[in-house]
């Protein structure tokens, strides 16, 4: 078997790659951004009347962010507590690291049972979000296969 995992629930991969891979006891998590599974909008984007980007949420983004990467997680027979290495991309370290650390503060309160994790700011991602996932899970029956 491949070990693949796509879903529905989450936004499609603008690349040809999997949402996720397993590998033995390991879930690899292709980066997953904020964008809607249905609608394909990024929430909390504005754009001027010639379609550019001229504002955005980090907390609307950061929230979608970490729903997409639940449904990954859950298509693939995981949970939130299965996260065991986050890697997370801000394309504004500056403007958006702390509101985006208060939200993860939020969805890991407890910082013995948080994953690892690396912030990174870059300068830009292939569509127009503020923030991407990279993240590893451990699968707790490597039968999943």
């Amino acid at each position: 078997m491949s070990g693949a995992v796509r879903t529905g629930n989450a936004p499609r991969p603008v690349g040809s790659y999997p949402h996720a891979r397993r590998a033995g006891d390991l879930l690899f998590l292709s980066g997953v951004g904020p964008r809607d599974a249905a609608s394909n909008a990024v929430p909390g984007n504005v754009h001027d009347a010639q379609g550019r980007l001229i504002a955005y949420d980090i907390e609307l983004q950061t929230r979608s962010v970490f729903a997409n990467v639940r449904a990954v997680l859950e298509a693939s027979g995981a949970t939130w507590d299965d996260l065991v290495d986050v890697t997370v991309y801000l394309t504004d370290m500056a403007r958006d690291f702390a509101a985006y650390n208060a939200l993860w503060a939020e969805y890991f309160p407890d910082i013995d049972r948080a994953p690892c994790r690396t912030t990174l700011g870059i300068t830009a991602l292939p569509t127009p979000i503020a923030i991407e996932l990279k993240c590893v899970a451990r699968l707790r029956d490597a039968e999943r296969e």
